[in-house]
C-alpha cells in the first residue's frame, strides 16, 4: 500500500478541489495512459488494486508507471462519538485528483493489450477515465 514514509504534519485540512489538473496532465513516460475526467480522492488501496489488474493482464510484459501518490492524510472519528473533542485520528492517505490528471501510463505492449489492461485497471478506480495514446505513436 502506498503512503509517505514521513509527514511534516499528522493531520491536514480537507481543502477544495476545483479546476483542471495543472500538472501531470500530459504523457511523460509511456505511449498509452488513462486520464481522469472527474474529481476524487483515490486511496493507496485503490491505486494498488488498479496496478495489479494492469500488470496481471499485461502478463508482466512492458512497463507501467503510476503517476499519482497518496500523500494527503485523512482522519476519521470513531463511530458513535459525540461532537467536539478535536479532530479524529489519521485513518489513511489519499491522492486528490482533478480532471485531466494522468493516473497510469504503459508501454512495451501492443495497442490492444494496453487498451484492455488500462480498462481493467480503470474499473478499480472511483473515477471516470479515458484512454490516451501518444500523439506520435505508430504500431
Amino acid at each position: 500500500m502506498l503512503q509517505p514514509k514521513k509527514t511534516k504534519y499528522r493531520r491536514q485540512q480537507k481543502g477544495r478541489m476545483k479546476g483542471n489538473a495543472q500538472r501531470g496532465h500530459q504523457l511523460a513516460f509511456g505511449s498509452f495512459a488513462i486520464k481522469t475526467t472527474d474529481y476524487a480522492w483515490i486511496t493507496g488501496q485503490q491505486i494498488e488494486a488498479a496496478r495489479q489488474a494492469i500488470v496481471r493482464y499485461m502478463k508482466r510484459e512492458g512497463q507501467v508507471w503510476i503517476r499519482i501518490f497518496p500523500d494527503k492524510p485523512i482522519t476519521k472519528k470513531p463511530a458513535e462519538v459525540r461532537m467536539g473533542k478535536g479532530k479524529g485520528a489519521p485513518e489513511g492517505f489519499v491522492a486528490p485528483i482533478t480532471p485531466g490528471r494522468i493516473l497510469f501510463e504503459a508501454d512495451g505492449v501492443p495497442l490492444e493489450v494496453a487498451k484492455e489492461a488500462l480498462r481493467l485497471g480503470a474499473q478499480k478506480l472511483p473515477v471516470v477515465t479515458k484512454f490516451v495514446v501518444r500523439r506520435d505513436y505508430t504500431e
